[in-house]
């Protein structure tokens, strides 16, 4: 269905990245369960950053598309999109551009379940990560102008990609609206005002598809919410998450720094620790 994807600042090209279901299932079984599985000989969570972050984090130092300026990426809220599939929000949660008080409240709640605080480093929430999805939601890559949305619409297959009619943050907009309602069902409550236990068995049974959504496909809102995540968690800090660059200082990442010519023969055979660098920090 669509022949060129937006890509969230946070990673080059004009694709955004998506985590393949096995890589997803291995995200959550090494960050959500990073307690109960270090006792069992499991990898912890600072090995699998380490996995991921080395890359990831290497591509997060590029704006939107290799050419939108920050500036730009958060000024995109400024007009709406043609497609209205999810409710507008009611009000603006504090320091928010695009989430409501709910919304941002569900956000956070939900990058903190997928990336906790513990001994291996800081949690996605404190770093962050809610404010970077926020922008992104605002921007164009939010609302959808470079993907293909006129159809026709089918389920597809996995290797066809993403194939609704829906915008990334209507998408988002409405899959939290959808879990906000399944559980005050089953819980009486709302997603962020459950235990840490009950978000992230929430959170196992939205990727496992074991939950049905009134309105949107589980897993395919589960993956973007993951997506973001991991996104906001290693992307240059201009954008909003990984503060401080404590992403990047856990797993040794230097930032956006790419002038090491000076570096080789002082440091050759030996490792190279720096203070990282983020875009902000060269210009």
């Amino acid at each position: 269905m669509s022949a060129e994807c937006g890509a969230a600042p946070g990673w080059s090209g004009h694709r955004p990245f998506h985590p393949h279901p096995r890589f997803a299932r291995s995200v959550t079984g090494a960050i959500m369960s990073t307690k109960e599985k270090n006792g069992q000989g499991d990898v912890g969570r600072r090995d699998f950053l380490k996995l991921f972050g080395a890359a990831g984090a290497a591509a997060g130092t590029l704006p939107f598309g290799g050419s939108t300026s920050a500036d730009e990426i958060v000024a995109a809220a400024a007009t709406d999109t043609k497609h209205h599939h999810a409710a507008e929000p009611r009000a603006r949660g504090g320091g928010y551009e695009f989430f409501n008080v709910d919304e941002s409240a569900f956000v956070e709640a939900a990058v903190d379940t997928l990336i906790p605080k513990d001994a291996a480093g800081p949690g996605a929430k404190e770093l962050g990560v809610a404010t970077y999805i926020d922008r992104q939601m605002a921007s164009g890559y939010g609302k959808g102008d470079r993907l293909y949305l006129e159809g026709p619409f089918g389920e597809g297959t996995p290797g066809q990609g993403y194939q609704l009619p829906m915008t990334p943050s209507e998408l988002i907009r409405a899959g939290i609206a959808d879990v906000n309602a399944v559980v005050q069902k089953s819980h009486k409550n709302s997603f962020a005002a459950l235990s840490a236990k009950d978000r992230a068995a929430t959170m196992a049974d939205l990727e496992a598809t074991k939950t049905e959504l009134p309105t949107v496909p589980a897993a395919t809102f589960f993956s973007l919410l993951l997506q973001l995540t991991i996104e906001g968690y290693f992307a240059d800090p201009m954008y909003g998450g990984n503060k401080d660059a404590a992403a990047w200082k856990m797993i040794g990442f230097p930032g956006a720094d790419a002038m090491y010519a000076d570096k080789i023969e002082p440091f050759r055979n030996k490792p190279y620790k720096a203070e990282p660098k983020g875009i902000q920090d060269l210009i």
